[in-house]
């Protein structure tokens, strides 16, 4: 019997580890980040950001719609639903007679990550992520000056931003 069980072990582990399938994927934590929850137009989402060691952690709802937020200096995102548009935003890049466009990093069908330079290099993204049924527009703040590493921080912490179905309301 307990022979049994030890050739059975692995397999229960498995399909254990298996149970609850998304919520799962959501839960792990990338290092040096925790998970904030905050609202866009009333949705209830989630997204991984620098811990408290990397300095206050500030979310602001602008104006127009975006939410904004902050950790320390290097780590500033933007985000607004829509569907956005990556051909549009590369035509602006290109064409910015002050910020100097010098390469793109990642030029993929939903994300923009390019190198630019007004007096010393900068880098900066934009990207489009679906979470749930909803489109958002995720990019770093454009009046500040990042690193290549911060921003792939940024574009890291992007890609984990989810819908919290469990706490929408019903419809």
């Amino acid at each position: 019997m307990k022979k049994t069980l030890l050739l059975l072990a692995p397999t229960l582990i498995f399909f254990a580890s298996c149970v609850g399938g998304k919520k799962n994927e959501a839960a792990v934590i990338l290092p040096g980040m925790t998970e904030v929850n905050f609202k866009i137009n009333g949705t209830p989402v989630s997204i991984q950001v620098p811990d408290a060691s990397n300095g206050k952690l500030e979310i602001t709802v602008q104006s127009w719609g975006a939410t904004e937020i902050k950790v320390g200096n290097d780590f500033q995102l933007s985000i607004s639903e829509g569907e956005g548009d990556i051909a549009l935003t590369k035509s602006d890049v290109a064409g910015n007679d002050v910020n100097k466009f010098k390469r793109y990093i990642k030029d993929e069908p939903t994300l923009l990550f390019w190198e630019s330079e007004i007096t010393k290099p900068e880098f900066h993204f934009y990207s489009t992520v679906k979470a749930g049924t909803i489109s958002y527009i995720i990019e770093d703040i454009k009046e500040e000056q990042f690193n290549e590493k911060a921003v792939q921080k940024m574009i890291d912490a992007s890609k984990t931003l989810r819908v919290d179905e469990a706490a929408k309301p019903n419809s």
